[in-house]
C-alpha cells in the first residue's frame, strides 16, 4: 500500500503524536523519510523491509523512502501506547548541502535509512523528550530542533541496520573503488549460481588472500557474507511478490538445498521464510 502522506511541498516536515491501544495501520510505504518513536508496546511485531522482529518497551526507527514498514499488535493488557511519527522529504537536506564535510554523518545516516535503522534503547530514551516535544515547537525553531535530532542520531554508534541491501531498489551503495563495484555488479548478475572467491578475485587481478582483505576493508564484511546477503534480499522479494514455493525460491537464489536456505534465513533474519511471507500477508489483511 502506497501511503499519500499529508506532508506538502510547502512544509519541511510533519509530526503526529498519538495515544492508542493497538496498531491497525497496514503495511505501507511512501516517498518521505520517517522517524517513528514508540513507547509502551512491548511484544508488538515490527516489519521493516524484509526484517521482522518483536519490539520492546521503547524503540526508535528511521525508515527511508519507499521501504515497506508496519507495526502489528493489539493485546497490550490495557496499556496506552505512545507513538510519535515524524515525516520529512528526502530532500529536506539539499543534495549539495549534504556533500559538505560537516554533513558527512547525516549523509551517511540518510543513505543507510533506505534499509531501515533501529536505534538503541539508550538513544531512544535520551531523545524521547525532544521527539515528543517537537510538535510543540513552531516555525524555524521546529526545523532547527529536527535537524539537531537527526544530527544526534547520525553520530550515534548504537544502531542496527534492519533490511538486506538488495531488498530496497532505492539503495545506492558507494564503495569508492572500481574493483569493488565490478565485483558487486558481477555478484548481482550471478548470485543464482555458485560464485567462488577465486572467481571474483580474478576479476580484480588479486590473489584470494589479498582480495579477501581488500573486500573486508572496503565493505565491512567478507565476500561470502556479502553474497549471502544479496541472495537473501532477492529471496525476500520473491517471497513477498510472487507465489513461487519456498523451495523454488531457494534454488533460484543460489542456495543448494532447502534446509540450508531455511537455516541461514532464520539465523540472519530471526524468522523463517514462511513467517516472513505470512507477516506480509497479515499486513495486507489489516487493510482488507
Amino acid at each position: 500500500m502506497r501511503e499519500i502522506t499529508p506532508l506538502t511541498q510547502a512544509d519541511c516536515f510533519t509530526v503526529f503524536s498519538r495515544k492508542k491501544t493497538a496498531f491497525d495501520f497496514p503495511l505501507h510505504f511512501h516517498d518521505e523519510i520517517e522517524l517513528n518513536f514508540i513507547q509502551n508496546a512491548r511484544g508488538a511485531k515490527r516489519v521493516i523491509g524484509d526484517h521482522i522482529d518483536e519490539i520492546g518497551d521503547i524503540e526508535l526507527v528511521m525508515v527511508g523512502p519507499n521501504l515497506q514498514h508496519a507495526w502489528f499488535g493489539s493485546d497490550f493488557h490495557g496499556k496506552i501506547i505512545t507513538e510519535v511519527t515524524i515525516q520529512f522529504h528526502h530532500d529536506f537536506f539539499d543534495e549539495k548541502f549534504l556533500k559538505k564535510n560537516q554533513l558527512t554523518f547525516i549523509r551517511n545516516l540518510l543513505e543507510k535509512s533506505v534499509r531501515g535503522i533501529l536505534f538503541s534503547t539508550a538513544t531512544a530514551r535520551q531523545l524521547a523528550p525532544r521527539i515528543m516535544g517537537l510538535a510543540k515547537k513552531q516555525g524555524f525553531d521546529s526545523v532547527l530542533e529536527l535537524m539537531s535530532i537527526i544530527h544526534d542520531l547520525s553520530i550515534s554508534r548504537s544502531y542496527r541496520i534492519l533490511s538486506d541491501s538488495t531488498f530496497n531498489a532505492a539503495e545506492k551503495s558507494h564503495y569508492n573503488s572500481r574493483r569493488i563495484e565490478k565485483v558487486m555488479n558481477y555478484t548481482h548478475q550471478n548470485f543464482h549460481r555458485p560464485v567462488s572467491l577465486a572467481e571474483v578475485a580474478r576479476l580484480t587481478s588479486m590473489t584470494e588472500t589479498a582480495f579477501s582483505r581488500f573486500f573486508k576493508l572496503r565493505t565491512g564484511m567478507t565476500f561470502i557474507d556479502s553474497l549471502t546477503e544479496i541472495r537473501l534480499g532477492h529471496a525476500s522479494r520473491l517471497l513477498i511478490e510472487t507465489t513461487q514455493t519456498i523451495s523454488e525460491i531457494a534454488y533460484d537464489c543460489g542456495f543448494n538445498n532447502i534446509s540450508n536456505f531455511n537455516r541461514i534465513f532464520k539465523k540472519k533474519k530471526g524468522c523463517t521464510p514462511k513467517e516472513l511471507r505470512e507477516s506480509y500477508d497479515q499486513g495486507v489483511r489489516v487493510f482488507i
